[in-house]
């Protein structure tokens, strides 16, 4: 067939050349951003899950500090203590633990050589409380009271209080990374739109005085930025994932490490990220064609 009649021949060009010797470069800095990004998620869900695991340890469970009367011995009043709060509503267990477990439990605070014979150690009492009807500290204070058994109740409030605002601290570090990431895939896009126009400002100027409006340029480079930025988002993503999944491979069952647990559905956070990135670079070069078209003649 003649060339003349040829489909590529008559075949329009494009406008933007398909490749530039900058992309590789704005595409790996994206990349990067992205996978950072996601591994800031990857983290943030594996601290969620961590606090919430140990606010239900926490909620589940309870701790009393028995002090024996003059007529009784220590053992005996946590004997009592235990047997007193295990018929309470909302008491699943409770076990007295024995003095060299309570030992055990101060030795890291007051070290082995304070733990003398004549200590007055005073017994502990654990509780497994209901988790769908768990009893309260008022309530469990109250059955030892009508017992006569001189106890303080621990419900670990406290303690899941301090948990409960480390983990909304985390979550918001975690929003506050992504948004600087975020911000920064934006300043790089914006930055390599404006070299992008500058570079092809001859084809940008006859398009402008052919009559095209600032809509259909801003377009181009629009949709040429959002599929890169798709292109690095996956590549970032993709990184991420495998990052987590081999995170949870070597930690076993618990993920990362007990501190920070991975589960197998958080892998799919950065799912998202090409769209997200794509979103973003067509935002930011959209508004940087449109603000540098408006300044021409």
């Amino acid at each position: 067939m003649s060339d003349r009649f040829s489909v590529a021949r008559w075949k329009p060009g494009q406008l933007l050349p398909p490749r530039d010797a900058r992309d590789g470069s704005l595409v790996f800095v994206v990349a990067v951003l992205c996978f950072l990004a996601c591994l800031t998620a990857l983290a943030a869900l594996a601290s969620t899950r961590a606090a919430t695991g140990w606010t239900a340890q926490l909620t589940g469970s309870a701790t009393v500090v028995v002090r024996p009367r003059a007529s009784e011995s220590p053992d005996s009043a946590a004997a009592r203590a235990a047997e007193t709060l295990a018929g309470v509503r909302g008491v699943t267990e409770a076990r007295a633990l024995p003095k060299d477990k309570a030992e055990a439990l101060l030795e890291p605070w007051i070290g082995r050589e304070a733990l003398i014979a004549d200590l007055p150690v005073p017994r502990l009492v654990t509780l497994d409380l209901d988790p769908r009807a768990p009893a309260t500290a008022a309530t469990l204070n109250k059955a030892l009271k009508d017992a006569n058994v001189d106890a303080v109740v621990d419900d670990h409030s406290r303690w899941i209080a301090d948990i409960e605002r480390a983990a909304r601290l985390a979550g918001w570090a975690a929003i506050g990374v992504f948004g600087l990431i975020a911000t920064a895939a934006a300043a790089v896009i914006i930055f390599a739109t404006r070299a992008a126009l500058t570079a092809r400002h001859d084809i940008v100027e006859v398009l402008h005085l052919s009559g095209a409006e600032d809509g259909f340029i801003a377009n181009l480079f629009q949709n040429r930025f959002a599929g890169m930025a798709f292109f690095a988002g996956l590549l970032g993503g993709v990184g991420a994932a495998m990052i987590g999944a081999a995170a949870r491979l070597v930690g076993g069952g618990q993920g990362l490490t007990p501190v920070l647990p991975l589960a197998w559905t958080d892998l799919l956070a950065p799912l998202p990220c090409p769209l997200v990135a794509a979103l973003v670079a067509g935002i930011a070069a959209r508004a940087a064609s449109l603000r540098l078209l408006r300044g021409m003649p």
